[in-house]
């Protein structure tokens, strides 16, 4: 029988131990055996940090964002593989999609966002310069850097590929090497999708390890750089949580646990509504897909009290015809459960839970299958309950199955009473035809839930549903469900970064965050920076133009021009009696339109293109005959890694004879790297 094997500190690792037997969830028969007997925990956290992390922190953001977004389609090559290792866990092709593609779409995902909204820089800016003294010499901003440890990722069995893939993708954003650890029962899925990995030749050694069975001794050797990223049950992560590593170096702790997610039915959405519709065929998609073993899974359906009846039939009939069997024959709609051990643990929290609720549809201990022996293989029938919302059994026991319990709710304010006796969700959806019904419920229950999802007929054909997390969005939730958050684009990323305040001279700052700070030098040269191709672009370089004399011919021609003719430009009384001007005005897109005559060099050349303004302030009025000034610098450089050239921020500082400055902004142009 075949040994699951791990890699670690740069090589494979096959266990001479006999291993726990790993079981198809659908024949019974045994696939494998799994041990992480021999493994130097140690040794493998210290490859990580000492070949894994520098190797990741010597590419930029943008570059780690090619690697994945390779990696993603070297993996969309091999689906089909990793498709049918997917059935052996009960899994049918919809809910192999979900596993498998998900995953991949999550690399996919922080691929883009990496690229369109991090520098292609090793350091990341968070946030402003923030002023600390009176002159300007000296100023603090916040950076954010990889921690120079390991992301220690402990997985659940539910969701082999796409588990480890959305954990994995932020922290080799942020340049901090993975290990994952996935759970025993479908270990042999994650083992496959790592060989994938390590076989397209794209990571950098110690960027990705694997540990196949118990964890043994490894949180013993966590240091205050490492995190500590887990999927499972709140028990589990408890344990965890207090692990005295942990406690000792503060390791970053995330987690996602158990969870007890609603979805409530709106008091408009009356049967013949498309919303009763969608409610009912999202409840039975919830309970269905994955066999129920989603963390997102809705667990309590809340539905006003006249319609509980309606909505229990129809979502019987619905369940009704759900093919359950072998994921192998087409007609089957609902595979089997990850193993029979998942199945016995499914059935005492079910003999739990019908202490306070009745069945509606299905049994804990019969089901017809298709294609299957239904005790050989882990199936379990739907199973709908019908519950008194005031005990406390459907708030406090998640049958992590294809098991769901309708309550009544008398009105708004106790529909959010019920939702928050989850003691905290990953997700919650409402679904309402009702804008106002949504909002007070979305305000009401937020405080308990990562996620909230409104469904309704006009989201619902591009909706990806209640239980479909997304890597832009927050992946998490309060209390019960760990008080973490995973993925959540940027802010998954930053996890794994260390938040830093440098105090410093404008100068000092520009060098460390490589941003031009307002009060650093300035380099203006014979060479307009117009005539400069982004390799020869320095941080600093900077034309003054001007000055140019607004007058009040040029204030009356842009306004019968553009037809702005508002009358602070041009009604010399009313304008007088407006207590910011005091007189007729320069429109402000006039004076940002004189400022980039100024500026600019027009001949053909390295600046290809405009490509927008940004944090655009009108700060001091200009009047007829006012002189404008303008000083442009290059604030920062990107170049873009798979094009032949990249983009400046340039910093404009418009200002009068004075000195006062009548705008600023930024310029954002695409220039050739030669």
């Amino acid at each position: 029988m075949a040994m699951l094997r791990s890699y670690v500190s740069g090589r494979w690792h096959t266990p001479s131990a006999e291993g726990a037997p790993l079981h198809d969830a659908v024949t019974g028969e045994e696939i494998a055996r799994i041990s992480s007997q021999g493994i130097d925990m140690a040794a493998a956290l210290d490859h990580g940090r000492r070949v894994g992390g520098p190797a990741l922190r010597e590419l930029t953001f943008h570059q780690r964002a090619a690697l994945l977004k390779a990696l993603a389609s070297h993996l969309r090559e091999h689906r089909e593989e990793l498709y049918a290792l997917s059935a052996r866990s009960g899994a049918t092709k919809t809910d192999s999609l979900i596993d498998v593609d998900g995953g991949i779409g999550v690399l996919f995902g922080y691929a883009s966002k990496a690229k369109r909204e991090l520098p292609n820089d090793k350091v990341l800016v968070d946030g402003a310069v923030e002023p600390l003294s009176r002159g300007g010499t000296f100023v603090g901003r916040h950076i954010a850097t990889p921690l120079r440890g390991v992301a220690v990722q402990i997985n659940a069995f539910n969701f082999p590929m796409w588990g480890p893939l959305e954990k994995f993708a932020p922290a080799f954003i942020a340049g901090v090497p993975s290990l994952i650890k996935p759970a025993s029962q479908t270990a042999y899925i994650t083992e496959k999708l790592v060989e994938l990995m390590l076989a397209s030749g794209l990571l950098p050694e110690g960027s990705l390890q694997l540990v196949s069975g118990s964890a043994g001794d490894l949180l013993d050797h966590l240091t205050g750089q490492d995190l500590v990223g887990f999927t499972g049950s709140a028990s589990t992560a408890q344990v965890l949580r207090t692990h005295p590593a942990v406690v000792r170096h503060s390791v970053r702790f995330n987690a996602e646990a158990d969870s007890l997610n609603c979805s409530i039915l709106g008091p408009d959405a009356v049967a013949g509504t498309p919303e009763f519709d969608l409610f009912v065929k999202q409840l039975v998609s919830e309970m269905t897909v994955k066999a129920g073993q989603k963390c997102t899974a809705i667990r309590r359906a809340l539905v006003p009290a006249p319609l509980l009846d309606a909505v229990a039939e129809a979502a019987s009939a619905r369940l009704a015809k759900v093919v359950i069997g072998n994921p192998a024959n087409e007609t089957v709609r609902m595979g089997a459960l990850a193993g029979l051990e998942q199945r016995e643990e499914v059935r005492r929290s079910l003999k739990a839970l019908l202490e306070a609720a009745d069945v509606v549809h299905g049994s804990p201990d019969r089901v017809d299958v298709v294609d299957a022996d239904a005790e050989r293989g882990a199936f379990l029938s739907p199973v709908l309950l019908k519950a008194d919302p005031d005990r406390p059994q459907p708030h406090e026991v998640e049958a992590f199955g294809p098991v769901s319990t309708l309550m009544a709710y008398r009105d708004t304010e106790h529909a959010v009473e019920l939702a928050a006796r989850g003691a905290g969700s990953l997700v919650g959806s409402v679904v309402t035809y009702d804008a106002d019904f949504a909002r007070d419920v979305v305000l009401g229950v937020s405080p308990w839930h990562g996620r909230m999802l409104v469904l309704d007929r006009d989201d619902a054909k591009e909706s990806t549903g209640h239980g479909s997390p997304l890597p832009a969005l927050v992946h998490g939730g309060p209390g019960r469900a760990g008080g973490g958050e995973e993925m959540g684009g940027i802010r998954g990323v930053l996890h794994h970064m260390q938040r830093t305040a440098v105090q410093a001279s404008p100068r000092v700052l520009t060098a460390v965050t490589g941003q031009w700070v307002t009060g650093a030098p300035r380099t203006e040269s014979d060479v307009h920076p117009f005539r400069k191709s982004l390799r020869d672009l320095r941080i600093g370089d900077t034309v003054v133009a001007g000055p140019r004399t607004v007058a009040l011919a040029d204030i009356e021609h842009f306004a019968e021009f553009t037809g702005d003719t508002f009358y602070a430009h041009m009604d010399e009384e009313a304008a007088a009696a407006n207590p910011f001007f005091g007189g007729r005005v320069a429109h402000g897109y006039l004076v940002v339109s004189f400022a980039a005559g100024l500026f600019v060099s027009p001949e053909p050349g390295p600046v290809l293109a405009n490509y927008g303004l940004e944090n655009l302030r009108f700060l001091t009025p200009t009047f007829p005959g006012d002189e404008l000034t303008v000083t442009l610098t290059a604030k920062q450089i990107t170049p873009r890694e798979d094009q032949d050239y990249g983009e400046v921020r340039w910093d404009a500082d418009l200002v009068n004879q004075k000195g006062e400055s009548v705008a600023k902004y930024d310029v954002l142009t695409l220039v050739a790297k030669q």
